[in-house]
């Protein structure tokens, strides 16, 4: 299912679920009131303060964790340009015969890294991308160990092609696990009935106004559902509609660069 019409639908979800609740509380306090007329408004406000303010928490560690997480992945791609560039660059410090075939393999890795991210909607080609990616590294350094072992070459050449070529394969394992790296399932359980329950609380202690504050429970219900969909759109960014794609750029340039 596509990520956009799944977090729409989980946050229109959401919105509905607390208009109801609103009213399930209303009509709870309402019936609270006509046997007790002062039962409703007593204690109620440090319990309503309580919860609340936990769903605030709640709330604002999640968000700031979602973005904290979407900044990370997008600093790594340019951490992986850097790391796939000094490896490149280093290629010139490896016998004249080898460099060729080298540079055709490091332009073939980059295009593989690139498909990897592009079709993030398609699991089956992302994984292919990645096989493919993973295949490349393995020849690229083959071919690169091989070719620092011969006796022509200083010793110095190994210690500066060796560790550009780890740090360029070490940073997509990384990268992986940023990507697959999201809150437990249970915490975005516990937001959504921690905003139900708050609307319920909300709508008991509104009982003592005649007429449905509309305005109040359309505000609330609203803001926490938006605020809801944006951390899961923040936690996928090559699925919603916040993205990282424009940081890709970093890969397309650098691939522009190797001629």
């Amino acid at each position: 299912m596509n990520l956009v019409f799944a977090a729409v639908i989980t946050a229109t979800a959401l919105f509905l679920g607390m208009l109801l609740l609103f009213d399930i509380g209303r009509s709870i306090g309402m019936a609270r009131l006509a046997r007790d007329p002062g039962g409703v408004a007593h204690g109620a406000g440090p319990i309503e303060a309580a919860v609340f303010g936990l769903l605030g928490l709640l709330l604002a560690f999640t968000f700031s964790g979602a973005a904290s997480r979407f900044e990370e992945r997008r600093h790594l791609i340019t951490e992986e340009a850097n790391a796939i560039g000094t490896a490149y660059l280093r290629i010139d410090l490896l016998p004249a015969d080898v460099q060729p075939e080298l540079r055709d393999l490091y332009r073939r890795y980059l295009d593989t890294r690139l498909q990897a991210s592009r079709n993030a909607n398609d699991d089956n080609a992302t994984r292919a991308a990645i096989a493919a990616s993973t295949q490349l590294q393995r020849q690229i350094w083959d071919k690169s160990v091989a070719a620092t072992r011969r006796p022509e070459l200083p010793n110095s050449v190994a210690t500066l092609v060796i560790p550009a070529l780890n740090q360029m394969i070490d940073i997509t394992t990384t990268r992986s696990v940023a990507r697959q790296n999201h809150p437990p399932t249970v915490i975005y359980l516990l937001l959504a009935g921690l905003s139900l329950m708050s609307a319920l609380l909300a709508g008991y202690v509104m009982s003592d106004t005649k007429v449905r504050s509309w305005f109040y429970m359309l505000i609330i219900s609203g803001t926490i559902s938006l605020t809801f969909y944006v951390i899961m759109d923040l936690e996928f960014p090559r699925l919603g509609l916040i993205r990282i794609d424009a940081a890709d750029q970093t890969l397309v340039d650098l691939k522009n660069a190797m001629k």
